[in-house]
């Protein structure tokens, strides 16, 4: 089937190695070979260049590549299609979320989900932020779910939900006795802050300095989870999404106070691909979202923030 032979190829041009597509396909190198000498022969042109010691592709291979992709995005997205013909709630449904939104928003509407449609088969993949915009782009997952969205061409972006960002604190610290705090009593604290290149970790900045406050970094991490774990040992205080710390605060492990003065929240946001078509399955994914944080927006906002 040339369908297969198509994917053959496009694998072997985005890895540049025979052996690479030939474990990708659960084939051999040599009927990978096989396979592209019979696409040259089918269409009288050469498509990889031979006897160069790295690999690429010929004018006529690199255009071969672009319908190639067309062709297989075309033949993926036909089982959605035919579903969405039949209205049918079923298939397969690839999401991909930043960690904190999968360890924390994301669980209980999974489970709500399937409990409710058995018939779709939800793969979740954790990826970093830029990870899952990659991902959407590529039509590797049909839904990108991240934090502070920002537009990107070829993508469509939805918010479905405001998390507020809270102070954290141990429950031996100063301040653990208050609900509010005001942002200038952050002055001279130790801060276990999120990596530079982080969304949250920019809006924090921003607001430290828009009110002239300075702290001593004690600590930066990647995720929030070892943000908890260093506040939880009395290593500073932090500012984290108030959801991400649900648990630790109704045990009683952290604190958490309202930041007064400047607003302070997460903005989360769904990606999927403009212009492709979306299942059933997907369209009720996101509906699912976005009613059950009660953020009803309209389809196409575009995130910019």
């Amino acid at each position: 089937m040339y369908i297969d032979t198509f994917k053959v190829f496009c694998d072997l041009a985005e890895t540049g190695s025979f052996s690479k597509a030939a474990v990708l396909n659960s084939i051999t190198q040599s009927a990978v070979s096989q396979q592209i000498r019979a696409l040259e022969n089918k269409f009288q042109v050469t498509l990889v260049e031979r006897g160069r010691r790295n690999f690429a592709l010929t004018a006529e291979g690199n255009a071969f590549l672009s319908a190639g992709r067309e062709i297989l995005e075309v033949y993926n997205n036909l089982d959605h299609r035919l579903h969405e013909l039949r209205d049918v709630i079923a298939g397969e449904l690839r999401i991909a979320a930043i960690y904190s939104i999968g360890l924390h928003e994301l669980p209980p509407h999974l489970k709500a989900f399937r409990e409710k449609f058995p018939d779709v088969e939800l793969h979740v993949e954790y990826r970093r932020s830029q990870q899952v915009y990659a991902q959407v782009l590529a039509g590797d997952v049909d839904i990108g779910l991240v934090a502070f969205p920002t537009k990107r061409n070829g993508l469509q972006i939805e918010i479905f939900s405001e998390d507020k960002l809270v102070l954290i604190c141990h429950p031996n610290h100063r301040l653990a006795g208050r609900k509010h705090i005001k942002i200038e009593e952050l002055n001279g604290e130790k801060f276990i802050a999120f990596e530079p290149d982080l969304p949250t970790r920019k809006v924090i900045d921003r607001h430290f300095r828009d009110h002239s406050i300075e702290i001593e970094h004690a600590m930066e991490f990647d995720n929030i989870e070892t943000v908890k774990r260093a506040v939880e040992i009395e290593s500073g205080v932090s500012i984290v999404p108030r959801n991400t710390v649900r648990q630790e605060v109704e045990s009683g492990v952290l604190m958490a106070l309202e930041v007064e003065g400047p607003k302070m929240s997460r903005p989360l946001g769904v990606l999927t691909k403009r212009n492709r078509a979306r299942s059933p399955a997907q369209k009720e994914f996101v509906a699912a979202l976005k009613r059950d944080f009660g953020v009803l927006l309209e389809n196409g906002t575009n995130g910019e923030r």
